[in-house]
């Protein structure tokens, strides 16, 4: 199934966005996952953030916005050291896939998000929690390479996952 993916639209989808960041994080604690995305992350702040670097992006099915992520080009500032691991390729630019969120009701959102990415590019990281199993799953499961651990803003870690396709294949 192909789901229709956009630019994120700021203040008309702000509500909407909210309850898809509220569907995920009870999944993320359904699933053991409690100590991502809390004390209010992600925010509308952060939103607007990847609204105001053009990397804001919602899929929707019928109509109705089923989820968000952020598609952002090259550095990011976190990646600049990993740990325990190394990049596949850290000379050529890429872009990042970050804060995936959807509703439960709705299946193929990674892969929709991804063909997206490499539609775009065809170096891309991502990093997760190293207790969002679900996520790191579905990294693994789209061919990604575990690359090590970075660290956030925060001194918080994930792990670190890199995928680069050779043109026109995924």
């Amino acid at each position: 199934m192909h789901l229709p993916i956009r630019p994120a639209r700021l203040p008309q989808d702000a509500e909407r966005i909210l309850e898809v960041f509220a569907a995920a994080k009870g999944i993320m604690v359904a699933d053991g996952n409690t100590k991502q995305w809390v004390n209010g992350y992600p925010s509308l702040e952060v939103v607007q953030a990847d609204v105001e670097r053009n990397g804001a992006f919602v899929v929707e099915d019928g109509g109705r916005i089923v989820a968000y992520f952020a598609f952002l080009p090259s550095p990011e500032p976190t990646y600049g050291t990993i740990y325990h691991g190394r990049w596949l390729d850290d000379s050529q630019p890429y872009h990042v896939i970050h804060r995936i969120a959807s509703v439960p009701e709705t299946h193929g959102i990674f892969r929709t998000i991804t063909e997206f990415a490499f539609a775009h590019d065809r170096n891309i990281r991502i990093d997760t929690h190293r207790d969002n199993r679900i996520m790191q799953h579905n990294i693994l499961q789209h061919g990604f390479t575990y690359c090590g651990i970075i660290l956030l803003a925060n001194g918080d870690e994930r792990l670190a996952y890199q995928k680069i396709i050779q043109h026109n294949r995924l």
